[in-house]
């Protein structure tokens, strides 16, 4: 009986002093390491070892900018041909055609095929895709005229732009989801002419290179926004869109089916990109775990779809009020928590651990207090008091447990 009764007190002891310790700081490469608050020297914050695999600096990057090794083997184009030219037809683009004297069979709404094609009865497929509409009018004309089906008439074709669709383009460089895209896609309720009947003329104003940019996720923190490189057959120019940023004019650019996009990097965090603006996406997802205990579930925590989709330049500290880690008793104040995040230069992953109640209460706090990236995690601690608290309730179970064989034990002596 004195040995199983020693046997549970060393069990007990070991357990309440486990609930006591907080576990080892998380360990980083230091060339994971690219935006602000994510070191906290001498702070009083859990703070781990930086390894750098190979000579890499603990400082933050140094705002360096290079051209892209591509763009110097292309042609710079003059202005004038991206800027001062309508934006060509594309496939998905509708179009209403009108034959003078027709009394409905060839006259309508026509709409320009994945092939780049329009397909008009009584002619072959004519080319749409890249041209303007007086070039499709005048290859139409002279097509039904060849065919015999209208009279060599001035005005006997007549073509106009009903609406413009989104158009696929390439989008690389600093952005947050690089990859091909469609610029000016529109969704049902903001289609032209469907309810109101045949329009002439549509300016689709997201057919753009911002538009594009969003539809890749937006630019990141270390993006370079006065220097974007719009690609076209062979040339390039850039495009200066920092006024999107910090409030001056800036010129936007239309983009056509085909176009290439390059966002260089700074390779240095701008807090202006940490924010909703025409370059930027409006908000983020955050993954969230508040456990009090393992077997439990976020439900309890208060954690669902509205809680971990956030504004875009939501800070830690924030997010951890949104999570429920902040407040309660004052006897669980000593949480801690965990931001899970990647370097999007480097793909290197970065853990950084935090004091909840220090992020409350020193006036430093930005400086150790990150900014959060779309799909960034962060986890919850519980306190060494709750984790006291559970260790005596494992105690008092295995003591529950034990107590009826110590009784048999003793009856049978």
């Amino acid at each position: 009986m004195y040995r199983k009764t020693a046997s549970i007190v060393a069990l007990a002891s070991a357990l309440l002093t486990a609930g006591c310790v907080a576990g080892p700081a998380p360990e980083n490469y230091s060339s994971a390491r690219w935006a602000p608050g994510q070191v906290a020297q001498e702070t009083g914050h859990p703070e781990g070892d930086w390894v750098a695999p190979t000579p890499v600096g603990r400082g933050a990057p140094s705002c360096d900018w290079t051209q892209p090794r591509e763009i110097s083997q292309l042609r710079r184009a003059a202005p004038g041909e991206f800027l001062d030219r309508m934006s060509p037809l594309a496939a998905g683009d509708r179009l209403d055609i009108q034959i003078l004297g027709d009394a409905g069979r060839l006259s309508g709404i026509y709409v320009i095929g994945s092939d780049g094609r329009i397909d008009v009865p009584g002619i072959n497929p004519l080319n749409a895709a890249g041209l303007s509409e007086r070039d499709v009018t005048t290859q139409l004309h002279a097509a039904l005229v060849a065919a015999q089906i209208v009279r060599p008439l001035r005005n006997a074709v007549r073509l106009s732009l009903v609406e413009s669709s989104g158009v696929p383009a390439a989008v690389s460089g600093a952005v947050f989801a690089p990859g091909a895209v469609r610029a000016g896609e529109r969704n049902p309720d903001s289609r032209i002419g469907l309810k109101e009947g045949a329009v002439r003329g549509d300016d689709n104003i997201s057919r753009s290179v911002s538009s594009a940019i969003r539809a890749a996720g937006g630019v990141r923190p270390d993006a370079d926004v006065s220097r974007i490189y719009l690609i076209r057959a062979g040339a390039y120019m850039e495009v200066d869109l920092s006024g999107m940023i910090y409030g001056w004019a800036s010129r936007d650019v239309n983009v056509t089916a085909g176009d290439r996009i390059v966002v260089p990097s700074r390779t240095c965090f701008d807090p202006e990109l940490v924010r909703p603006t025409p370059l930027t996406i409006p908000g983020i997802r955050v993954y969230m775990s508040n456990l009090t205990r393992s077997a439990n579930n976020n439900a309890g925590a208060a954690i669902g779809k509205e809680t971990t989709s956030l504004p875009y330049g939501t800070r830690l500290l924030q997010a951890l009020v949104a999570m429920n880690c902040v407040g309660g008793s004052y006897m669980a104040s000593d949480r801690r928590a965990v931001l899970i995040s990647r370097n999007p230069m480097n793909g290197q992953s970065v853990v950084v651990e935090r004091d909840i109640e220090k992020l409350v209460r020193l006036a430093n706090r930005d400086s150790v207090n990150p900014y959060l990236m779309p799909d960034d995690a962060i986890a919850c601690y519980d306190s060494r008091w709750t984790n006291f608290r559970d260790a005596l309730g494992m105690v008092s179970e295995a003591v529950s447990t034990a107590t009826p064989a110590i009784l048999i034990g003793q009856a049978a002596n």
